[in-house]
């Protein structure tokens, strides 16, 4: 049983800090992004998605004294073998924007069609109560979709404008929140760890 009353959101994504605080309001939780603390995400030197979750929340817990939740999520592509994989934020180069990184995924897939340009995002979320905390909760979410040849839609963030969910007619990125929230790959974490912490 959860019973902490504030937690620090390890991550300086701003999309994903506001998705948080959003999804976090049912449980009456005090949330604060590490950015308002002025605390700096570490080097993501985990080889998996769960590793660089984990490394980023003890980091944070560390630094704040708080419970922390970290996210480390991104869009794999199976005919890319996994990329852009870990590397989903900075794919285009490490001062990449989103919109570079796009770009760069749609080059990479010039001439990949049906199976190949399947897609799915994962979501890796950890929930520290203190940094060194050797029971963290654990909740992993997929979403799968394709990658489409153009971007369509200005919600979400990312790679949302090319990603068309499986059996939705509406890029992530011209869904409303509120759907988003509830059948994306961080909605469905969210969901699993919720479970964990009643």
């Amino acid at each position: 049983m959860w019973t902490e009353k504030a937690l620090v959101i390890a991550s300086s994504n701003a999309g994903k800090v506001s998705e948080f605080k959003r999804l976090f309001l049912e449980l009456s939780l005090t949330v604060t992004s590490q950015n308002e603390l002025g605390i700096k995400t570490p080097k993501e030197t985990g080889l998996s998605f769960v590793e660089n979750s984990l490394l980023k929340a003890r980091h944070a817990s560390r630094l704040s004294g708080m419970p922390a939740l970290a996210d480390d999520s991104g869009l794999v592509v199976p005919a890319l073998d996994g990329a852009p994989g870990l590397f989903s934020a900075r794919y285009a180069g490490v001062k990449a924007s989103a919109q570079e990184n796009l770009k760069k995924l749609l080059m990479d897939m010039i001439g990949f069609s049906g199976i190949e340009r399947q897609a799915h995002y994962v979501c890796a979320l950890i929930l520290v109560k203190y940094p060194e905390d050797p029971d963290p909760l654990v909740a992993i979410g997929t979403w799968h979709g394709r990658i489409l040849e153009a971007s369509r839609g200005q919600g979400g963030f990312g790679y949302d404008p090319i990603f068309l969910p499986s059996g939705q007619t509406l890029t992530a990125a011209e869904l409303a929140p509120e759907v988003k929230n509830k059948i994306s790959h961080r909605g469905t974490a969210l969901t699993k760890l919720f479970g964990q912490m009643h």
